[in-house]
Order: structure tokens, then sequence, then C-alpha cells
């Protein structure tokens, strides 16, 4: 008698076909994965870039408070009497300290280093114990990549002095970045 049995086959398996879809569908995942990181890590280094200028932001604006608090005299946009070259600058802030005149400015960089516009500080220098000293007045650049205007002060109806500082970037990944800080310091 014979048997209705078919011919023994190989072992089950996939097929070519098949093993192409497979690696198709594993690699389209794998490219979206790539992606969200690429996007990850540019969403990382935006805020790594806010964090930073953010904080100098803060330290420019404590320096220029200190300064406000040693003035005996606050004058807006006036340049007259600083004591360094503005070199093409737009004065924003005249103070008149006893150690002597400060002005901010905002405009054209010095050198190519900079980013954009800077806000510049001509004044006395500080000491080792963080006192205007009283050399020679110097002429430094605060904080670059400044928007217009990039630095405004006004005086407040009641007496305070606002001052908004604005930034702006071109980050790696396209499109522009912009920071901007305000703060209200001590009356006039």
């Amino acid at each position: 008698m014979r048997s209705s049995r078919s011919p023994a086959t190989g072992p089950a398996g996939f097929s070519l076909a098949e093993l192409l879809v497979a690696m198709s569908l594993g690699l389209l995942l794998w490219g979206v994965v790539l992606q969200a990181l690429v996007a990850d890590g540019r969403q990382v280094e935006r805020l790594v870039r806010q964090v930073r200028e953010r904080g100098q932001q803060r330290r420019v604006l404590a320096l220029l408070r200190g300064d406000l608090q040693r003035a005996t005299r606050v004058d807006l946009a006036l340049g007259t009497g600083a004591a360094c070259a503005l070199g093409g600058r737009d004065p924003v802030l005249q103070l008149q300290t006893p150690a002597g005149p400060i002005t901010y400015t905002v405009g054209s960089p010095p050198s190519a280093i900079w980013r954009r516009r800077v806000l510049m500080r001509c004044g006395p220098a500080f000491g080792l114990e963080g006192e205007p000293s009283a050399g020679a007045a110097q002429n430094r650049v605060l904080l670059d990549g400044l928007s217009l205007p990039g630095l405004e002060a006004t005086v407040e109806p009641d007496g305070l002095l606002h001052l908004r500082l604005r930034q702006e970037f071109e980050p790696s990944g396209g499109g522009t970045q912009r920071i901007e800080t305000e703060v209200r310091v001590g009356g006039l």
C-alpha cells in the first residue's frame, strides 16, 4: 500500500519578498527614531543657548544696576562727555559717577569676532575688590547678538528706569531665536 503523504519539504522560512518588506519597515522605523533624536538635539541646543544668553543678560543688567546705584546723574540717549570714542554707536545711557562718566552704547561691533550689534560700556574699570578704579576708562563689549534696538531705557511715571535687552540668533537647525529680558531699576 502506498502512502498518500506528500514528499518531505524543508524547514519553513521567509521568502525574499517578505525579507525585503521587513527590512524596509525596520529602516523606516530607524529613520523616524533618528529624525526624532536630531529634532530633540536641536531643541536641547536652543534651550542651552537660551539659558546661557539669559544668564549673560542678567549679569549685564546687574552691572548696570550697580552703575546706576553709584550714579549721581542719569541721562537717556546722551553721549556727550563720554570718556571713550563711541565708534558710531548710539548712546543709550550716560551715567555720572564719582569715579567718572559711564556710557552705555549700542551699535556695530569693534571687530569681526562679535555677532551682530553689540552693547558696550565705556567707563572706569573695576579693581580687585569689585569697586570702580581710578584708572583710565575702558570701552568693553558686554553683550553681542543684539537685535534692534538692543538695549532700551525709559523712565516710567513712578521714576523707575525700565530696561529691556533684546538678542537674536540663528540656531544650527534654522529659524530665528529671540531672547528678551526686562527689569525695572530704582528711582532716579
